[in-house]
């Protein structure tokens, strides 16, 4: 009956390490030309069998919608774009690793980073769970979490990317 019981716990043990592995928190920052500002909240992302699950818990942004993608580099440094200092540049372009070069959105055959657009109220806050159905939790790791200014289109017409304007927000994730 010990052997038993050590086999469970041991069971029961690497379950949790499992469901633990499975799941990450991202602090997500304020971003501007200057660099990176204070903690906004943070994103819970999860795998489900729909896929990726990100459950935000942010305060402090503009009523709306807005662009929200994973970006290629874990950076939320400014950097030089179009001649000037911008917000959150070192982070890259959006993930993409089969080099589509396209933005069809999360449901598309495009960039992988394209997510469904973050629902802001007008209290400030984000907490309505979005799901992208061809990402998982480990398809983060070494690449940044962005908050653009405006919302998506989920097309490179009339603006590239989307039109989702600048980068507002951002969160790093590290390692394996």
């Amino acid at each position: 009956m010990k052997t038993l019981n050590c086999i469970s716990f041991a069971v029961l043990l690497s379950g949790v390490s499992l469901a633990s592995a499975a799941e990450l928190i991202i602090t997500m920052h304020a971003v501007d030309a200057n660099g990176v500002g204070a903690a906004i909240g943070t994103v819970i992302a999860a795998d489900s069998k729909n896929g990726l699950v990100l459950t935000p818990a942010l305060s402090g942004l503009t009523p709306g919608l807005h662009g929200f993608h994973v970006h290629q580099n874990a950076s939320c440094a400014p950097g030089e774009k179009d001649g000037k200092v911008a917000a959150a540049i070192a982070a890259g372009g959006h993930f993409d690793p089969a080099k589509t070069g396209k933005h069809e959105g999360p449901m598309g055959s495009g960039h992988m980073g394209d997510l469904p657009a973050l629902e802001v109220g007008s209290d400030g806050k984000a907490s309505k769970a979005v799901t992208a159905p061809h990402l998982k939790v480990s398809d983060l790791h070494g690449r940044a979490l962005m908050i653009h200014a405006g919302s998506d289109n989920y097309s490179d017409q009339p603006k590239p990317l989307g039109g989702g304007g600048d980068r507002v927000a951002c969160g790093v994730v590290d390692g394996e």
